[in-house]
Parts: C-alpha cells; structure tokens; sequence
C-alpha cells in the first residue's frame, strides 16, 4: 500500500468535489443576486417559470427540492416584486400555476448573466471543451436523479438517461 497524501484523499472523491463547488457557486451568486428576492432560490423559480405551460406551485416545489410552506413564502415575496404572478389552473380550480411577467423576464435575463458570469469563474480552471463536458454531465445525472422513483438506485438512473445502461451490461 501507497501512502497518501491529504490531497490524494480527495482526488476522485465526488461528495468533496460537489461540495467545494456548490459552496464557492452559491456564496457567489448569493453575492450577485443580492438585489433579487430570495437570491438563487428567486432566481431557480424564475428559470423554473419559462417554458411552454407555467408549472404549478406544488409541482415547483418538488422540482426545485423546497418545502410547499417555504415555496408558499418565496412566491408572495416573488410576486410583491411583480416577477411572477400565480394564476388558478383551469383544469383544477384547487392548483396554482406559476406565470412569469414581463419584468420578471427582465429581471431574470440579468440575473442568467450574473449567475453565467459567476460559473465561468467558478470553472475557469478547466478548458472550454471541458468546461462543457462538466456542466452537461451534472445536468445529466441531476435530470436522471430527480426523474427516477424513490426506489430506483441513482446510478443505474444516470446510466439510463445518458444511454449507457447497454454499455454497463455489456461491461
């Protein structure tokens, strides 16, 4: 057996690896959005909100991983703000959806340019190719992750949803 020094410990060690990168992303564009109600969290639920059918606020809530009762608070302060506005689903009277306006599209392409500007920082250590690759990658297996029933093992999860189940079987 090697001996090892304390750097060599966290090399290939994923959980270290996330961690000091969520940190350093996190203080940062908590620092960034600082004008934005709720920082990240604000700016998650208005990159959540674009698309072709606004969400509902329950199903905001599990995809952005926060409490119902927290999500119930971040949208009042969202919506005192005019950035998005909550409107009753006319397929279910009893469900929200989760509009943004039009000063919330403002306020969010300004917060995506912050927060771009912060990532490339945060990975400007890596090539551009790379650069690419890891963020790819970490969408990739967080999509597969969120998608797959509590009950489904994570990696078998990231193998399926970037097609490399048949190549680990095969393996």
């Amino acid at each position: 057996m090697s001996p090892t020094t304390p750097a060599d410990v966290f090399d290939h060690n994923l959980g270290w690896s996330l961690a000091v990168l969520l940190r350093r992303w996190h203080e940062h564009v908590e620092r960034a959005l600082a004008e934005l109600p709720h920082g990240s969290r604000g700016y998650h639920v208005l990159c959540a909100t674009i698309g072709s059918e606004p969400p509902t606020q329950a199903g905001l809530a599990e995809r952005l991983l926060i409490d119902r009762s927290v999500m119930t608070y971040l949208l009042d302060d969202l919506e005192a703000a005019d950035l998005v506005r909550r409107r009753v689903d006319p397929r279910d009277r009893r469900a929200r959806r989760v509009c943004i306006t039009d000063h919330g599209q403002v306020v969010l392409a300004q917060a995506r340019s912050l927060v771009d500007h912060v990532e490339e920082r945060l990975l400007g250590g890596l090539p551009p190719q790379q650069r690419a690759l890891f963020r790819s990658a970490a969408s990739d297996a967080a999509i597969a992750v969120q998608r797959a029933a509590p009950d489904i093992d994570p990696c078998e999860a990231v193998l399926q949803v970037t097609g490399r189940a048949e190549e680990a079987e095969a393996g």
